[in-house]
């Protein structure tokens, strides 16, 4: 795949033909990593960019500053209204790497802004936000109480003039999750946010962690590359102190998120052929991910953009057993089934009302 090549190595755009430019382009916006590929263009040095793909390129990078800018202002309205209820939150994923000013966030595009309050505080953060114009988005009833009731975090808030969405979570996976996460283990090490009184950021390992833990049960890898390369990006920065690794081993240990870890590992190498310490991978073949197999069959597909040129044989079987795994993963057998069963009844009503319409 062409992406994956000059994402490994970027000093091959030198030698791409305008045909491969285009193709890559077009692997970069469907995998939503336009900005990053602009960033990697800038870090190898090549300054022989045609000037088409340049341009989309620079607008990719245009875009990714107004993001940027936007969240930062976000933040701050956030935290304002955690200060007025005397609450504590954590920015999670993408505004934290912004937040804290991670190089990986150069290029980071995103939709959203993640907060994790405490279990005990999410009807007083719902409520401060609602105050300060957060609203849930309307939902099935269905749907509202699938939220309320087994999910880690409520419905989305979005700002009712700001049109920005926010997710309020509780913990990083659900309540009946086969993993049991050590949730009040995330609240250990937390940074305070520059200019905030009221908003952290996990300290990196768990930054670490639970990104691969979000990316590793997520059903549908839309920004799956993407989140991939984040902690590509991740294992490098933070790994240049050597202390990092061993932290590491021990904080996954800690929270209960050995596995993600795992898998983070296994293909950050596969994809992004990341290096890590001898010693790091030495200690991590101690454990062991079930279904290895299985689950490269699954992940190295799944985890590809969605894009005519990265189909491969067995894709949309890769994508189906991903996402059935991530409710597997979530939930209780008998609840999957029931709620497999009215989401399909639902998709059917669906289709079936858009039909009688037409």
């Amino acid at each position: 795949m062409l992406l994956l090549e000059v994402l490994r190595k970027p000093q091959h755009i030198s030698s791409l033909s305008l045909s491969e430019w285009d193709l890559l382009i077009r692997q970069a916006r469907s995998a939503d990593l336009l900005g990053r590929l602009w960033r990697e263009v800038e870090l190898s040095g090549q300054d022989g960019v045609p000037e088409a793909p340049k341009r989309h390129l620079l607008a990719a990078s245009f875009l990714v500053e107004r993001q940027h800018d936007a969240v930062r202002r976000e933040i701050g309205y956030i935290d304002e209204a955690m200060r007025a209820a005397g609450l504590r939150a954590i920015l999670l994923k993408g505004a934290a790497y912004v937040a804290t000013g991670k190089a990986l966030a150069i290029g980071r595009t995103f939709s959203d802004v993640d907060i994790l309050v405490d279990s005990d505080d999410l009807a007083a953060a719902e409520s401060a936000l609602s105050i300060f114009g957060w609203q849930p988005v309307k939902q099935s009833a269905y749907d509202e109480a699938y939220y309320r009731e087994w999910m880690h975090e409520i419905p989305p808030l979005v700002h009712v003039k700001r049109n920005t969405t926010l997710d309020l979570h509780h913990a990083i996976l659900p309540m009946t999750a086969r993993i049991k996460v050590n949730t009040q283990g995330l609240r250990e090490g937390n940074a305070l946010v520059d200019g905030c009184t009221n908003l952290y950021v996990l300290q990196d390992a768990d930054m670490l962690l639970h990104s691969a833990t979000h990316l590793f049960h997520e059903g549908e890898l839309v920004h799956g590359l993407r989140d991939l390369h984040d902690l590509h990006l991740m294992f490098g920065e933070f790994g240049a102190l050597p202390s990092f690794w061993n932290h590491l081993l021990m904080r996954a240990s800690y929270l209960g998120l050995m596995t993600p870890l795992l898998y983070a590992v296994r293909y950050s190498r596969r994809k992004f052929h990341t290096a890590f310490p001898q010693g790091f991978l030495g200690q991590l073949e101690k454990y062991s991910a079930r279904g290895a197999s299985l689950m490269d069959f699954c992940y190295d597909r799944a985890l590809l953009p969605k894009h005519a040129s990265c189909e491969q044989f067995g894709s949309g079987l890769a994508r189906a057993m991903v996402y059935l795994r991530s409710h597997w993963l979530k939930m209780p057998f008998a609840l999957l089934v029931y709620h497999l069963s009215v989401k399909s009844l639902a998709r059917l009503s669906t289709k079936e009302d858009k039909a009688t319409a037409a």
